[in-house]
């Protein structure tokens, strides 16, 4: 079953307090050395691939990175099938740019008008790099105090049930035809500020390019496992599950109420307020459409 691991981030009524706790990272096939200073290493995060040195990522010893990476510190590469050792992190890969350009440079330098600052805090904040996260306190200083415009917020939300037919084991010989029922999930979240849509999309563990779009929206699909379906079967149909929540607190969104709540959370946490509910106000976490504005 494929994980996406979302980022630390705040709820509309608390905050959440991150320990230093290093990610899962792939158990190899055979045991292999650990890698030199002085030499490659590759990290695959989030689908994206990242070469550097021990030196860079060790920059700062107090980090999630620096822990890893510690000289002595047992973690396990992945081999990939050139034989080369290289280690997962299932976190923001297009977001990783800015952190390891910061850990080479030791200064912050982003491209005029980037607009994912509540994304790339996050992930300082997941990595607990303070340095970067100071510097990203006094980029937000230097900018003056935000100053929230006038934005719109629209989040769809469509179910529909699946029949799916498979073959069940019952016994050395004997396989039966079994049925179950899968509710997938589509989902769009369109928003005209960037910051919250960052947000949103750290809300969900968005990492990869082939889950998030250009533009001012992103969709999501997902289909919660049914305990009846077996896990190769659902691996099999291409299925896949979303996540939320920070590290310890991982939750699936199983449904549209689990969905609707944090869309709604994030939301609040931007200065938007509910517009209206489709199809009916009163059930607002069954609704399939919420309209924010900000003005």
């Amino acid at each position: 079953m494929t994980q996406f691991c979302p980022h630390p981030g705040s709820s509309a009524f608390s905050s959440l307090s991150v320990s230093p706790v290093l990610p899962k990272i792939s158990p190899p096939p055979v045991p292999s050395s650990p890698p030199s200073f002085g030499g490659p290493v590759t990290l695959n995060v989030g689908g994206t691939l990242y070469s550097t040195t021990l030196e860079t990522l060790t920059r700062f010893p107090d980090s999630m990175l620096g822990a890893m990476f510690r000289a002595g510190t047992p973690i396990a590469p992945n081999l990939n099938p050139q034989g080369g050792g290289h280690y997962f992190i299932d976190r923001d890969g297009k977001a990783f740019r800015h952190i390891l350009n910061f850990l080479r440079l030791g200064r912050l330098d982003l491209p005029r008008g980037y607009g994912e600052t509540a994304l790339l805090r996050a992930e300082a904040d997941f990595y607990q790099i303070q340095p970067l996260l100071d510097a990203l306190r006094e980029l937000e200083a230097s900018r003056g105090a935000p100053v929230p415009t006038a934005a719109l917020l629209h989040a769809d939300v469509d179910a529909s049930p699946r029949l799916v037919h498979f073959s069940a084991r019952r016994g050395p010989h004997h396989y039966e035809l079994s049925s179950v029922q899968v509710d997938t999930f589509r989902a769009n979240i369109f928003c005209t500020d960037p910051e919250c849509l960052g947000a949103m999309r750290a809300r969900f563990g968005v990492a990869s390019e082939d889950r998030a779009e250009g533009g001012p929206h992103f969709r999501l699909e997902w289909a919660p496992c049914p305990a009846e379906l077996p896990e190769v079967e659902y691996r099999r149909l291409g299925l896949q599950p979303l996540w939320t929540g920070g590290p310890g607190e991982l939750r699936e969104v199983v449904g549209t109420p689990g969905f609707l709540e944090e869309v709604l959370r994030v939301a609040l946490e931007h200065g938007f307020r509910l517009d209206s509910v489709f199809p009916d106000p009163e059930d607002l976490l069954n609704s399939r459409s919420l309209r924010f504005v900000r003005h």
